[in-house]
């Protein structure tokens, strides 16, 4: 395209780009969606509990077929062994715990002998979301917010609902009885539904705009000593973006299939949100990026595995949730190099502002403070002026971690998973300049203290 005019170049983008991706995308996702609303209505219907679960279990069977055809057959045996370990640790105080184990073994054989790579990644999603459900019913059940243990039609109606069964997100199980209950349609409903659809040419950003970023759209390439880098924003502009379609995409066929709404007296509001993009993209901290990339995982993690995990003392804690999380992505080298990065960062991140906070006396912490707070210092100029660096090197570790996903990469190594060779070679070219700099705060952290 580098021939081609700037008009040539955006009727070229719109017409060999922007609209087949979105005839791919609906394509692929229309019938997921006409689904979710055959069962949102079905629900209405007065039908006995048992036929209500049925049906979601068989729309979540379809929707795994239309997407994985017969490869669904390793999501309903992870779901199977699930059920079976829960029924026989019926009467354990650590349910949660063995079915951990279970899945960690499971996940850990499917990655090395079972299935070849290429088709247990593009499970990888569904599986995680299995794993995660079963993971949240299990510590639930041993914490007594659950009166007992479901029955079968009801566990694989959790895990198989049709709203979250292919792009998520995770909810907890009394959310999935709540959407099986059904309220009533409403426009406030179909108004999430309709704004979270549009927010899915998030997909068209990340496979048509960000590409050409520096290139065509903001011509910044001219400048070589900054192009490795302009590139490695790009790549994470690109991987960002697809994420958000997810996100976006699974707040559309979760509330779209009844659940995502939250009840106080009369007041019903359906305001599921998976992601926060502009968290991430203006951030104010590496650890509000972490939190708003994906607030039902950042739940999932902090509840079941962050808190499980205190007793071994907090950077332990953190090393463990990041460790888990890399697991429930696959083992992949460059995702489990990204999300452990990712842990050290945040840590000497969290600890480095706190002890800023605490010398300055000022609203320096890596989440914003409440209103009120008895910092002395949280409007000054100086307090923002900080606060606003640290934004910026936020962005900086966002284009390092994100240059792995390298948007001119080919498919097939993509669908494999990068190896150690190329994260090496991918982090050398930026100079490992995000591990130096994550590792220079430690060290001015630990001569402030």
């Amino acid at each position: 395209m580098a021939t081609f005019t700037r008009q040539e170049f955006y009727q070229q983008l719109l017409q060999g780009c922007m609209i087949p991706t979105a005839q791919q995308g609906l394509e692929q996702i229309w019938l997921l969606l006409l689904i979710c609303l055959a069962c949102r209505l079905l629900w209405r219907l007065p039908l006995p509990g048992y036929a209500k679960h049925l049906s979601t279990v068989v729309g979540g069977f379809y929707a795994l077929h239309h997407f994985f055809q017969l490869q669904m057959v390793w999501v309903v045996l992870l779901s199977l062994l699930c059920y079976l370990v829960l029924f026989l640790c019926r009467h354990s105080a650590h349910r949660g715990v063995f079915l951990s184990i279970t899945i960690l073994i499971y996940l850990l054989m499917g990655e090395m002998h079972m299935v070849d790579t290429v088709t247990w990644h593009k499970m990888r999603g569904a599986q995680m979301i299995v794993a995660m459900k079963a993971v949240s019913l299990g510590f639930d059940l041993d914490r007594g917010e659950l009166p007992a243990v479901p029955s079968p039609v009801e566990f694989m109606g959790y895990i198989y609902f049709v709203g979250t069964a292919i792009f998520g997100p995770w909810s907890r199980f009394r959310c999935y009885l709540q959407a099986v209950e059904s309220r009533a349609l409403s426009l406030p409903w179909l108004r999430k539904v309709s704004r979270s659809l549009l927010l899915s040419v998030c997909l068209l950003i990340s496979t048509c705009v960000a590409p050409y970023l520096f290139s065509y759209f903001i011509p910044l390439y001219g400048y070589r000593q900054l192009r490795k880098w302009l590139r490695a924003y790009e790549s994470a502009i690109s991987f960002h973006f697809s994420s958000y379609f997810v996100g976006f995409l699974s707040e559309a066929t979760a509330t779209l299939a009844g659940a995502g709404f939250t009840e106080e007296k009369d007041n019903l509001k359906w305001d599921l949100t998976v992601s926060r993009p502009l968290n991430v993209e203006l951030p104010r901290s590496m650890v509000e990026v972490v939190t708003s990339w994906n607030l039902p995982m950042s739940s999932w993690l902090n509840s079941y595995v962050f808190k499980n995990s205190l007793q071994l003392g907090t950077f332990s804690a953190v090393i463990v949730t990041y460790a888990a999380s890399a697991l429930l992505h696959g083992l992949s080298f460059h995702l489990a190099a990204v999300l452990l990065s990712l842990g050290f960062i945040t840590y000497v991140e969290h600890v480095l502002r706190k002890r800023l906070s605490v010398i300055f006396d000022a609203c320096l912490l890596s989440k914003r403070c409440p209103p009120g707070c008895p910092h002395r210092h949280n409007t000054n100029l100086w307090v923002r002026l900080l606060n606003l660096l640290f934004g910026a090197l936020a962005v900086f570790h966002l284009a390092y971690l994100g240059s792995l996903f390298d948007i001119d990469a080919d498919d097939t190594v993509e669908e494999q998973g990068y190896g150690m060779s190329y994260t090496i070679y991918k982090w050398s070219e930026l100079s490992w300049a995000s591990h130096w700099v994550t590792f220079g705060c430690w060290v001015f952290y630990r001569l402030i203290g």
